[in-house]
């Protein structure tokens, strides 16, 4: 294979390159075996679909890709090859492949590019299965709207809660004033100190009152000792 292509096709592959790197997505597949009529019925739908099927020599695709840096897909140039370029939406490009293959079996879907990234058959596949994306945006939307009713409907109601939550508020605030002790009780705490303090001077009047008995004893015990006894009172001369 020649390095560069003859002048005469270097518009072609200018034209392959620009396509593949402006498009939304490439889907690169085999029409072997295709009519003219099948060819016109695909492209028809394929551009309905935002679709353009376009059929290249391989030889000069594989230059764009290079001159592209897409040398990742040059593996998928083999056999007849025609490219669907699409501008938009893949996924609709994607089906109407889908839907045309399973009516001509001859169309088959190798792979390609969307955003970048190469895709195998399974990943065009797969691509098909996707909800186009009018119904994704409506699904979305239904999400999203569910969310939003609920919480208008909490806004709504703030008010009203509102209003509950400070009436609670009070409620609780009154039955907790009701469960303090009266305002006397202070007084009394106060008082104490002064009962604590008269205490020792009650206790303390006993003891300069009351005489111990314990001297008394003591001072009678000599008059005791100086009366005489019967037999010191009679004279010394009569015994």
């Amino acid at each position: 294979m020649q390095d560069n292509p003859r002048p005469e096709k270097a518009a072609v592959v200018t034209e392959v390159k620009d396509r593949l790197e402006s498009a939304d997505a490439a889907i690169l597949t085999e029409y072997r075996g295709l009519t003219v009529k099948d060819l016109a019925t695909l492209r028809r739908s394929l551009r309905d679909a935002g679709g353009e099927y376009k059929i290249y020599k391989n030889t000069l695709v594989r230059f764009a890709v290079r001159e592209a840096g897409l040398e990742a897909i040059e593996e998928l140039l083999l056999g007849p090859t025609a490219i669907a370029f699409v501008d938009g939406d893949a996924v609709g490009v994607a089906k109407a492949l889908r839907d045309f293959a399973r009516g001509n079996p001859h169309l088959v879907v190798k792979g390609g590019l969307l955003g970048g990234n190469v895709l195998s058959p399974a990943d065009a596949a797969a691509l098909a299965d996707i909800p186009p994306r009018d119904v994704l945006l409506a699904r979305l939307a239904g999400g999203l709207a569910a969310p939003l009713q609920q919480f208008a409907g909490l806004l709504q109601a703030l008010p009203r809660n509102l209003a509950y939550g400070l009436k609670a508020l009070v409620d609780q605030r009154i039955a907790g004033a009701e469960q303090l002790p009266a305002e006397p009780a202070p007084v009394a705490e106060a008082e104490a100190p002064a009962a604590e303090a008269e205490a020792p001077a009650a206790e303390a009047e006993p003891e300069a009152e009351a005489p111990t008995p314990e001297p008394e004893s003591e001072t009678e015990a000599p008059a005791e000792a100086a009366v005489p006894t019967e037999e010191s009172e009679q004279p010394e001369g009569e015994g």
